[in-house]
């Protein structure tokens, strides 16, 4: 496939961390999986939240949260991935998470050379 055809878009999904499998299983199931994870923290629009621990009050400034990464070739694939790790992901509550997308510049597969949509795709007999 011509490398110049293919927009690369890149997805990053924070969560929490009881959707982790929630997400990863439905991603897998539309045949997403090219995943990068990363345990990560962080804080949104609730700031943390205060727990007690011996008694006093301890304000936990930021939260276990879970990061996917994902690299997709087509706005049809970014659309149907952001919506599977939606509806994975969604509770109702605040920290339910963010989900970003952006155009990749460039991807090169360090291996082989391959740049592009063949740098994110594995060969048929990798697969």
């Amino acid at each position: 496939m011509a490398n110049e055809e293919v927009k690369l878009i890149k997805i990053e999904a924070i969560v929490r961390e009881e959707a982790f499998l929630d997400v990863k299983n439905a991603l897998s199931d539309i045949d997403v999986n090219g995943i990068t994870v990363y345990q990560v923290v962080g804080c949104g629009v609730q700031r943390g939240l205060s727990e007690y621990v011996r008694g006093q009050k301890v304000d936990v400034q930021v939260l276990p949260k879970i990061k996917f990464e994902i690299v997709v070739s087509s706005e049809e694939w970014e659309r149907k991935t952001i919506e599977v790790i939606k509806k994975a992901a969604y509770t109702g509550n605040p920290g339910d998470g963010k989900i970003f997308s952006y155009e990749i510049r460039q991807a090169v597969k360090i291996r082989t050379g391959e740049t592009g949509y063949d740098a994110v795709q594995s060969p048929k007999e990798e697969r």
